[in-house]
């Protein structure tokens, strides 16, 4: 079920370079945390989440690994099928020298996606891929360390969207941002610069 789903929201996946510039801004200026020169400013910060198994999550569990982070939601019918596709190529481009590195999947709809569905989602795009949500306050709490902006979108037929940020933070193992990925990076691109900080 995910997987057609997953390859027709990619037959329709629609450029987010529109949610990308208007929340870039939220990077801040250089300096602080992470690279040196990179702007990332104070990007990354405590999370106290919910695995696919029910299991709590915080930042404490990455310690000593490299995290590839992103904040979506299941029912997305373009940005997150192109970026987790894009996240899962990359570290198949990688290989082994990516074998530390934890892909983790983050709701900003914790109303549908429950730990299950999010297990499965996350999982239909890399076997090793961790899926986190949480409660409503957990979720604004996480985005808010990682200054990613979602809202809630109504839609003509009462359903609801979710417009969000679409960046990929890449942590290292000592939780503090290595770089952040613009949307829209060939897998290749992306592999490249995964791969120059490991």
């Amino acid at each position: 079920m995910w997987r057609k789903r997953i390859l027709r929201s990619l037959a329709l996946a629609v450029p987010a370079i529109a949610i990308a510039a208007a929340v870039a801004f939220w990077l801040g200026p250089p300096g602080g945390r992470g690279v040196v020169g990179q702007g990332f400013g104070s990007v990354g910060g405590p999370i106290a989440l919910v695995d696919q198994a029910g299991k709590p999550v915080t930042e404490k569990d990455f310690a000593g690994k490299d995290a590839l982070i992103f904040f979506g939601f299941t029912n997305c019918p373009d940005v997150c099928p192109t970026e987790l596709s894009t996240m899962a190529a990359a570290l198949d481009t990688l290989g082994s020298k990516a074998e530390g590195v934890v892909p983790v999947f983050i709701t900003v709809d914790p109303e549908r996606d429950t730990p299950e569905v999010v297990g499965q989602y996350a999982q239909a795009f890399y076997p090793r891929m961790v899926g986190l949500t949480g409660s409503a306050d957990q979720i604004a709490a996480a985005a808010k360390a990682f200054r990613v902006y979602y809202k809630k979108a109504p839609q003509p037929d009462g359903s609801y969207s979710m417009d969000h940020t679409a960046f990929t933070y890449l942590m290292g193992p000592d939780w503090q941002v290595l770089d952040v990925l613009p949307p829209q990076l060939s897998p290749q691109a992306m592999a490249e610069r995964i791969g120059k900080q490991l």
